[in-house]
């Protein structure tokens, strides 16, 4: 049995960041990954094979409380979801940090505080290459520095629609985006800003995901191991329970084991609690970290809603994700609340209305579709999603992925899209016509969107309400961590990744200390092509 200082399974956001903060060490570290490396290929930007026929989704089935299955969006490649998220890296605010009172229910205050985190985000923009302009968000928290690198620019419509925005008396700005351009006078840099960005993967390796930025560079170290293909079914721990002792690993269909002075987990929400539960054993009963029985509880995923308008001229826009409006954020007109966030999502195209729609555009020309995606401005809808104890995920007796699952937060979601919808004329856009849209969903299935999944393994001071400590590391077990979003108690209304990955290098530095060594952070560096 091969023995190692660190496995960390998982190579996403959380996993490939932390094997990154880790492979200056010189510490043998092994990453394993349940997928493959996501192949560079024609289809990466083909809509209907992306969007229809979802190409890059995993072929599992999970179930919802009533039994019925579902595929969730889930991608299981070197560089986990990252692969084809769509790099809008945002922080939380700094109020999320703390206990927020909702319309339906409450926030809970995090252990650890903005200021606290706020180094690890700084580190975070810069290894992800961030671009953004501090000042513009009104919600924006405090930063010890400027963005890496400076925003996008808005193409012509988007332009307008900000400047229509500011005229009303909003607050538009530049969102921050992981990109890497051409402009930047780096070899490296070839981001095209084309319309294929956020859904889909990018063979050129211009978006700063955690394959290109994380894995890559770290494997690049003697001491970093990636082994692909391997998915970890089984932590097993030493005689007294206090630590694992063993990954047990499918390896192509073959069972292997490994084992480290210390195991962390980051292979997504669902299935690192899924992994904890399925480790349960007689010292372990009910799941591996799971005296609490918090392991699969308050699962969180953010109410989204993608949504369509038209505007009165056409969008000629190819990279649309380059504004974000955050005046909701906390409360709006007549709602004292927090209601969410609105951002600009991918430009959508007629294949992916024949995907949403199949019966409705059955019998519409092509020309017709066209038309729609010419004039149309795309939006992205995020109200916070808030824990509940019944929220959770369990593991059927076939080893199946179950998420019982309710919204927590529906009003606000709503009064979101009103206010959105009030806003229209006033940005040229058709007052009548706000679409929903289900492409970014994969499904009209609302609990299958779980690009924004967290909450599993909650971190906290009381063993009695987390699974882990304000280090991520189980309170049951002396070398069990876990930093993917598992660890969240609330997830605000941004996006997570940079939550996710800024923790990552916090956890990191933790680590680095426990192993014996001291050495500064890592800089950016070109992901190698491959």
């Amino acid at each position: 049995m091969d023995a190692y200082d660190v496995i960390i399974i998982g190579t996403g956001a959380g996993g490939g960041t932390l094997a990154r903060y880790l492979a200056p060490s010189g510490k043998r570290i092994l990453l394993l990954e349940r997928g493959d490396w996501l192949p560079r290929e024609p289809e990466n930007w083909d809509t209907a094979q992306v969007f229809v026929d979802n190409r890059y989704i995993s072929k599992d089935t999970w179930y919802d409380k009533h039994g019925n299955g579902f595929q969730p969006q889930v991608h299981y490649y070197v560089g986990g979801a990252t692969k084809l998220y769509g790099a809008a890296l945002y922080r939380l605010r700094r109020e999320d940090f703390g206990q927020l009172q909702h319309h339906d229910g409450m926030s809970p205050a995090w252990p650890v505080s903005y200021e606290e985190m706020e180094p690890y985000y700084t580190m975070a923009e810069q290894l992800y290459e961030v671009h953004g302009n501090r000042g513009e968000d009104p919600t924006e928290p405090p930063a010890s520095g400027p963005y890496p690198f400076p925003a996008l620019h808005h193409e012509p419509r988007i332009q307008q629609l900000s400047d229509d925005l500011a005229a009303a008396g909003y607050r538009p700005f530049h969102a921050p985006v992981g990109v890497r351009l051409n402009e930047q006078n780096m070899p490296y840099s070839i981001c095209v800003r084309c319309q294929h960005c956020d859904g889909f993967p990018c063979p050129l390796h211009a978006k700063s995901d955690a394959e290109t930025l994380a894995v890559r560079p770290a494997l690049q170290a003697p001491n970093v191991t990636l082994l692909t293909h391997a998915h970890a079914v089984r932590l097993e721990t030493n005689l007294a329970g206090t630590a694992v002792t063993q990954v047990v690993v499918d390896h192509e269909g073959h069972e292997e084991r490994y084992a480290a002075d210390i195991v962390v987990v980051s292979a997504g929400a669902a299935n690192s609690a899924k992994l904890l539960l399925m480790s349960a054993s007689d010292l372990h009963p009910h799941g591996l970290a799971n005296s609490s029985d918090q392991v699969g509880r308050n699962y969180m995923f953010h109410l989204s809603q993608a949504v369509l308008a038209l505007s009165r001229e056409p969008n000629e826009t190819r990279f649309q994700k380059t504004l974000g409006l955050n005046d909701f954020y906390f409360r709006g007109p007549g709602f004292d609340y927090p209601m969410g966030n609105i951002q600009m999502i991918g430009k959508s195209e007629p294949d992916m209305y024949r995907g949403e729609k199949p019966l409705a555009t059955k019998l519409a020309p092509t020309w017709a579709l066209a038309d729609v995606a010419r004039h149309a401005v795309d939006f992205w809808l995020s109200t916070e999603d808030l824990p509940k104890a019944d929220n959770r995920i369990t593991v059927s007796r076939d080893g199946h992925i179950v998420l019982d699952y309710s919204p927590s937060n529906p009003t606000a979601a709503k009064r979101l899209y009103h206010q959105l919808k009030s806003m229209l004329g006033s940005m040229r856009l058709h007052e009548d016509h706000l679409i929903h849209r289900f492409a970014y969903m994969k499904t009209d299935i609302p609990i299958a969107g779980v690009a924004h999944q967290a909450g599993t393994c909650r971190f906290g001071n009381d063993p009695a309400t987390s699974v882990l400590d304000a280090h991520c590391k189980a309170h049951e077990l002396d070398n069990l961590y876990v930093v993917d979003t598992s660890f969240f108690p609330s997830i605000g209304a941004v996006n997570p990744a940079l939550t996710a990955m800024a923790n990552a290098l916090r956890v990191g530095e933790h680590l680095a200390g426990r192993l014996g060594v001291s050495y500064a952070a890592p800089a950016a560096t070109p992901g190698a092509s491959r």
